[in-house]
């Protein structure tokens, strides 16, 4: 393997699906560099983060790493990819009866399984969450992804467009997307909630990940930084609305701002599902358009057959 690879998207995406049980066992293997790369941005975040630092962690040369992977961005896929395999709830015949894994990537990222039917009855989430509802599934799901990110902060500054996912990131991203099965949601709103919750967790983890930066780098906590900051709060009794709310107690116990937000994300996918659920048979399920009886008085699937055809042929593209 050469340094020449670093920049084509196809063997980044080799790597990330490669068999890992393939690899040989003794001396220097990727899987040893993901893992060793993961507790150095784990402890350093991904600013500390590089090739040099990785291989004196391992014991090797540079050059050494680079015959396994071919730079440093396919590294990161690669952690990302390793870490997110930490939320994936095993099937129950593997002993498991846990709910539902982290989601976004974003979406995304966004838990999941690796089969194809995650979140529905027959996916691995069977019988353990299946009274719970889309909502306690995807509220499982979020949290996994956030504790997640807890341990490995890192992962939030994962950021871009066009990070290729792997069989984990995938699985995640499936199990999210299944979580809302069988609701009233079109299938593009199915995708955009997943999008939305992905980057919600994501935005709250990047907060995070960037205080802990700041504290690593001065040596002082976040509280102890604000707490010292007597000359701005004596400029603030000019402004009605923060001094009210000041005053009565506003900052005093905070909300859990990954909590509240959370709950309140959920609330208005509750208030859609409701809103589609009440005209879930009056609605076309390809374009949304209100749904007319026809001639025969039999009722309709589909707004035209323009919809019609389009739905076929997604399905057949999809096969």
């Amino acid at each position: 393997m050469t340094r020449g690879a670093a920049g084509d998207p196809d063997h980044g995406l080799e790597l990330l699906w490669r068999d890992a049980e393939r690899e040989p066992r003794p001396g220097l293997s990727l899987g040893r560099i993901v893992r060793a790369a993961v507790e150095l941005a784990d402890a350093e975040g991904l600013e500390g983060l590089s090739m040099r630092k990785v291989a004196d962690r391992l014991g090797f040369t540079t050059m050494s790493l680079y015959r396994h992977v071919p730079g440093r961005d396919q590294l990161v896929e690669l952690m990302r990819d390793e870490v997110l395999g930490e939320a994936l709830v095993p099937a129950p015949d593997a002993g498991s009866d846990a709910g539902s894994d982290a989601g976004s990537d974003a979406g995304s990222d966004a838990g999941s399984d690796a089969g194809s039917d995650a979140g529905s009855d027959a996916g691995p989430d069977a019988g353990s969450d299946a009274s719970v509802g889309w909502r306690g599934r995807l509220e499982e799901a979020a949290r996994r992804a956030w504790e997640l990110r807890m341990r490995h902060p890192w992962l939030a500054e994962v950021r871009g467009s066009r990070h290729l996912p792997g069989p984990n990131a995938v699985a995640h991203y499936d199990h999210m997307l299944g979580a809302l099965t069988g609701t009233a949601l079109r299938p593009s709103e199915v995708v955009a909630v997943v999008g939305l919750l992905g980057r919600f967790v994501d935005a709250e983890a990047l907060l995070l990940s960037e205080t802990r930066r700041e504290e690593r780098r001065s040596g002082v906590s976040e509280q102890e930084w604000w707490g010292a900051r007597d000359s701005l709060y004596q400029r603030l009794d000019r402004f009605p609305a923060l001094s009210r709310l000041w005053e009565t107690g506003g900052w005093d116990d905070p909300e859990d701002s990954f909590t509240f937000g959370l709950r309140r994300l959920l609330d208005g996918v509750e208030v859609l599902i409701r809103e589609r659920d009440e005209s879930r048979d009056e609605r076309c399920p390809e374009c949304g358009a209100p749904l007319e009886t026809a001639p025969s008085g039999r009722p309709r699937v589909y707004c035209s057959r323009a919809c019609q055809q389009r739905a076929y042929r997604k399905r057949r593209s999809a096969d």
